[in-house]
């Protein structure tokens, strides 16, 4: 069981949650998610097992996609409708002046992450502090928004398609909206309907992978390591280089059929087995191992 399954994350669930249960469904440690999806947000939940674990960072850096829905008029310390109501606002806004506003947020944006979140500051989580009445500054990080369509706009709701960057707070950019149009604002729901190639179709729900393991289709639901890195040329070496390969070694040109030099590139044995992620480097003149995965 190495590769990566698609978890449909319901409400009340952390990510943490999902990766202890998935633990005891499928009786193995070596679990890990691909990025925190918060308690009452649901959706795409890419999560690697086994072998699999060596793509977390790979996977988290990938853009995700979420179907939102803004409350206009109403500011909360969470930035969503889970927290404590701090303003309220009439709103009285124009449908164009909502698209224009929102159009301003594409691109990259500097963002200050909430104090309900998981970051940590001095080995501590935010989300700690804050329910300690603590507030802490937090230095803005840059994101980058590829697209945020309105969907609908039914006052005070306005629901949202946001693709964006990692390290995205879609709570964040919801209170941001709110305050660029001067009636406050905050997230009334999230779904993640993407992460990378992962669709939110492809998901299961635990309870699904509990029915899969019982019945004996488990592996149908699982993609296998080299399946999620299809995206990068694959190269077989020599015999004369299986050793090299199977060590983890640098391979010069002479010792690989075919040739990838820009870019990452899957590395297999002479045999077609899969190996590694490896990587031309034209000063050494040698493909250099990136990630290993025997």
């Amino acid at each position: 069981m190495d590769g990566i399954i698609v978890i449909r994350k319901e409400k009340g669930y952390t990510s943490h949650d999902v990766v202890a249960k998935l633990r005891g469904i499928l009786s193995m440690k070596k679990i890990g998610h691909t990025g925190t999806l918060d308690p009452e947000a649901e959706g795409v939940l890419p999560v690697a097992l086994g072998k699999g674990t060596r793509l977390v960072d790979m996977l988290t850096d990938k853009e995700k996609t979420y179907e939102a829905v803004l409350r206009l008029g109403v500011v909360t310390d969470t930035q969503d409708m889970t927290g404590t109501v701090l303003e309220e606002h009439p709103v009285d806004v124009a449908e164009e002046q909502i698209r224009e506003t929102v159009k301003g947020f594409l691109g990259e944006q500097m963002q200050v992450p909430p104090m309900y979140s998981a970051l940590k500051v001095n080995g501590k989580k935010l989300y700690e502090l804050a329910r300690e009445g603590k507030v802490v500054e937090r230095k803005a990080r840059s994101v980058f928004f590829y697209g945020i369509q309105i969907q609908k706009i039914d006052l005070p709701l306005i629901k949202l398609t946001v693709t964006c960057s990692k390290g995205t707070y879609i709570r964040t950019l919801c209170n941001d909206i709110g305050e660029a149009l001067g009636c406050g604002g905050c997230m009334e729901s999230l779904v993640r309907t993407k992460v990378g190639r992962y669709t939110l179709e492809e998901a299961h729900t635990l309870a699904q992978v509990e029915e899969a393991r019982d019945q004996g289709t488990l592996s149908d639901l699982i993609f296998p390591v080299e399946e999620v890195l299809g995206e990068y040329p694959q190269l077989i070496c020599t015999k004369a280089g299986d050793r090299l390969l199977q060590n983890g070694n640098p391979l010069i040109q002479e010792l690989v059929k075919g040739e990838a030099k820009e870019g990452w590139v899957r590395m297999c044995d002479s045999a077609g087995r899969f190996a590694g992620i490896y990587q031309w480097n034209p000063g050494k003149q040698r493909y250099f191992p990136v990630k290993m995965f025997i």
